[in-house]
């Protein structure tokens, strides 16, 4: 059907320009005033629910030769992403009811014998272990808690408490990093727009406490199923694409994800192309997000739906599956044909960087007589078991598969679908971690310095109202003394008392104009700003653009802010967004006079 001629489609176009298969889009400017041509064909198309006993679904099912597919558990009513403790219990979390639930196959059938429920909150739904702890996630928090010798969970502690309010994509999921540091993802509140807090659609990072929280990657729309290679440590993730572009539009994409990384959305998709809906920060264009961003190395059918994503490293299936991922497929709403509705393997080179995706495990979608289209679940957990097995929850018909190898012939049937290479541009400069303000890091070329002044005194409490707890409005800051010959200014803010990283930059605004003395309090957090004219602003060690207040762990002493200003005989050449050490590199040499205001802050 096409826009003109579906109604339930016309409140949805409203809000949407969005490019098909061949669209015709002029996109010259990227700014307020942007021309956007753009004709698609959407779809709606749900298929009904089928329901029939669960060994007889089963049944129904297709994995390659060789394998077999039996019911670990059924009548779970809504189970969605899984884990499997050392020894072998399986964990579910389940959205709807608000709970954990855990089986245990006592006398190695292949089945659950007991379901019990071991934690409850409302929307649990991301579920990481690490050894003997357990981390879960709702949309605003994250726990933890010791598992017992039987299984269930101590008390719950929770340690984050304040993660972006939900919207389009509230399910949070998680897990434990290589670097023995806890990795969020937290989806976009919508299907593609400009977002209010910095840290919605991203992949966030955090000591396991919950402490020390940045953004580790950005721009991914809705990247719930994420994964480290075994061997290699390879992060990789699978990203919803944005809806409303098309029956064939906008792919699956499969990422390396790499810290500092903007991986395009809202305004760029698929392997590079540009969204005509979303116009990008003013000043910038579209080709600037564009060059600013990573293309996905692999794509894979639109509207698909990856959900919960696994590295297979048992001993079960065939020597050739070692180290490939499997991902649930949950399947469109909004494609003709439907997609999706499956597992899938995401084949992995010896780097540990993915190759190609395929299809592994199919049979949920079935093409009725009349047309039609109806399934026998949503795939939507996976996880591999002590034994080797792979376990595939349905979120929809409330069951639990147990995928196992039982023959000689475990050579994959499957061919291989849309995949294409492509190599990742170069990601942002990494933070310096030596605990040096900026002011220690260049040398003025005469004896001049700057006053520098603010709402706090010198050495003296800075006020709530600049933290991330309070407003997080950037202070207000002023300065005088500059040189004969200043062409520009930059500002950075550093906290050197910060664990990780260190230390942590909340601010870096380069290109003042030489007229400009002083900075008014809350600026946006835009890349460039209107006014001042031409102020451009980096980005700070949350991996957000502009200023982020001051947010120290609870029961630290007060840490110290320094707020540093350089007069400069230049401006930078920078773009927009530049890290730290960009800004710092391109300073050296051209410092005519610096100064710096120190206030602290703690919090109770």
């Amino acid at each position: 059907m096409t826009l003109t001629t579906a109604p339930r489609l016309l409140a949805r176009a409203a809000l949407l320009l969005a490019a098909g298969t061949a669209p015709v889009v002029a996109q010259p400017v990227g700014s307020v005033g942007q021309y956007s041509d753009a004709t698609i064909t959407g779809t709606v198309l749900e298929p009904r629910k089928l329901e029939l006993p669960a060994d007889e679904m089963a049944a129904l099912l297709r994995a390659p030769d060789g394998f077999e597919v039996s019911v670990f558990a059924s009548d779970l009513i809504n189970p969605r992403m899984l884990a499997v403790a050392e020894d072998g219990t399986v964990y579910a979390t389940r959205r709807t009811v608000g709970d954990v639930i855990m089986m245990r196959d006592e006398n190695g059938d292949g089945r659950a014998d007991d379901v019990r429920t071991v934690a409850s909150r409302p929307n649990m739904h991301g579920i990481a272990i690490d050894g003997r702890t357990v981390y879960l996630a709702t949309v605003n928090d994250v726990y933890t808690a010791p598992i017992n010798d039987d299984g269930t969970f101590g008390e719950l502690t929770r340690i984050i408490n304040d993660l972006p309010d939900a919207g389009q994509h509230p399910n949070r999921t998680l897990a434990v990093g290589p670097d023995d540091r806890l990795y969020i993802s937290v989806g976009s509140t919508c299907n593609a727009c400009a977002e209010s807090s910095p840290e919605s659609a991203t992949l966030l990072r955090a000591a396991k406490d919950g402490t020390s929280r940045t953004i580790f990657a950005k721009g991914l729309r809705n990247t719930i199923g994420f994964a480290f290679a075994p061997e290699t440590g390879t992060f990789v993730g699978f990203d919803h694409g944005i809806d409303w572009l098309g029956d064939e539009a906008q792919i699956e994409e499969v990422n390396v994800i790499e810290e500092g990384k903007d991986y395009g959305w809202p305004y760029i998709y698929g392997m590079g192309d540009l969204n005509p809906q979303d116009n990008p920060p003013e000043g910038l264009t579209l080709e600037d997000m564009r060059a600013q961003s990573t293309n996905p190395v692999v794509g894979y059918t639109p509207h698909a739906a990856p959900m919960q994503m696994a590295f297979y490293d048992g001993t079960g299936f065939p020597e050739e599956y070692r180290g490939d991922a499997f991902v649930a497929m949950r399947g469109s709403w909004n494609r003709r044909p439907p997609s999706g509705y499956e597992i899938a393997r995401i084949r992995m080179d010896d780097t540990g960087r993915p190759t190609v995706v395929e299809h592994f495990l199919e049979g949920f979608l079935i093409q009725q007589e009349d047309g039609s289209y109806g399934f026998l679940g949503r795939p939507t957990g996976l996880a591999v078991t002590p034994d080797g097995a792979v376990l595939v929850s349905d979120d929809t018909n409330g069951v639990i598969y147990r995928v196992s190898h039982t023959g000689a012939d475990g050579q994959a049937s499957a061919t291989p679908t849309t995949g294409s290479a492509s190599s990742p541009a170069t990601g942002a400069t990494e933070q310096p971690r030596d605990g040096k303000i900026a002011i220690a890091m260049v040398e003025p070329s005469g004896d001049a310095s700057l006053s520098v002044s603010s709402a706090f005194a010198a050495d003296q409490s800075i006020p709530a109202r600049y933290s991330a707890d309070g407003d997080n409005a950037s202070p207000p800051v002023s300065w005088d003394g500059a040189p004969e010959g200043t062409r520009s200014f930059v500002l950075v803010m550093d906290d050197p008392d910060a664990d990780q990283p260190k230390p942590f930059t909340h601010w870096i605004v380069y290109d003042v104009p030489a007229e400009v003395t002083s900075l008014r309090e809350g600026l946006p957090t835009t890349p460039i700003l209107q006014q001042p004219e031409g102020l451009k602003q980096g980005v700070n060690s949350m991996g957000a653009t502009g200023y982020f207040g001051m947010k120290p762990p609870v029961g630290d002493e007060a840490h110290r802010y320094h707020v540093q200003v350089f007069a400069l005989d230049k401006t930078l050449d920078l773009k927009p967004g530049a890290t730290r050490q960009a800004v710092l590199d391109a300073m050296k040499g051209h410092v005519l006079a610096a100064g710096e205001i120190v206030g602290t802050f703690a919090r109770n």
